[in-house]
């Protein structure tokens, strides 16, 4: 069984830093690309952060670059996002993601994990 499983999160206050970890097991994701989501409620999820299978390509949505830092570490298989200078508006669930077919969506998702920045 195929699973993306998130870490981190939680409470932080405006200003902090926290950083999420997704691991995935049940197969390698070492080629394919991945990436970070949030959701607040009553709007649509919406794209934070990508990177190639290697790395070596980063995207970033307007309103976390230079603040956010998305990375992998395919030896473990995990994915990261490091974020820091945090505000109330990115209070949100986190969801992280991984393509099978670069390009064509993303066919694996994470749990979900709760990021709240009190002001």
């Amino acid at each position: 069984q195929v699973q993306l499983v998130q870490s981190g999160g939680g409470l932080v206050q405006a200003g902090g830093s926290l950083r999420l970890s997704c691991a995935a097991s049940g197969r390698t994701f070492s080629d394919n690309p991945m990436g970070w989501f949030r959701q607040t409620p009553g709007k649509e999820r919406e794209f934070v952060a990508a990177i190639t299978w290697s790395g070596s390509s980063t995207y970033y949505a307007d309103s976390v670059e230079g603040r956010f830092t998305i990375s992998r570490d395919n030896a473990k298989n995990t994915m990261y996002l490091q974020m820091n200078s945090l505000k109330p508006e990115d209070t949100a669930v986190y969801y992280c993601a991984a393509q099978v077919v670069p390009g064509m969506g993303y066919d694996y998702w994470g749990q979900g994990t709760q990021v709240t920045v009190s002001s």
